[in-house]
């Protein structure tokens, strides 16, 4: 009787992707409050979560965080943002809110080489102060102070050498 529970615990690990996700979360904000009505811009709301405001652009027109961390960001329209690397924001951005970390992200991608890449994860590590983006199973690490500041959207993509005549 074991080997059929066996085969079908197999079947749903191999047939059904499962995500582990843990949240160190921050004690003094109280993550059970619906805090898009009590903080009203998402950039002063990113710090208490241990987030630099400058992942995000200028453009937000409205965000919804649940109480599990679950977010919805509407821009008002998408955009083109130079860090490091060119990087693009959707309309909608999603994804899973915890403290230093957002996981699950759908709507940024960045340009590295020739190729757009989905951002999916980003963590910040306060002790080196540097702020780590997933894309896929790669990743790169880039300094927190570039993050400091609301990076201004440009409804098209540019080249770094366009930098310089805005």
């Amino acid at each position: 009787m074991a080997a059929p529970i066996y085969f079908y615990i197999l079947f749903l690990t191999l047939f059904f992707q499962t995500h582990l996700s843990f949240s160190t979360t921050d004690p003094t904000v109280d993550h059970g409050l619906p805090l898009s009505s009590s903080t009203s811009d998402v950039h002063d709301l990113l710090p208490t979560y241990g987030l630099p405001k400058g992942i995000l652009p200028n453009i937000v027109k409205s965000y919804t965080l649940s109480p599990t961390g679950d977010f919805t960001v509407n821009l008002e329209s998408t955009c083109y943002v130079q860090f490091d690397q060119l990087v693009y924001y959707e309309k909608t951005i999603r994804g899973k809110l915890s403290y230093g970390a957002v996981h699950d992200v759908s709507g940024i991608q960045a340009k590295k080489l020739f190729l757009w890449l989905p951002v999916t994860g980003i963590e910040v590590d306060k002790n080196s102060g540097m702020v780590q983006f997933f894309v896929g199973p790669l990743s790169e690490t880039l300094p927190a102070k570039q993050f400091e500041d609301i990076p201004v959207c440009k409804s098209k993509a540019f080249l770094r050498a366009d930098l310089g005549s805005m």
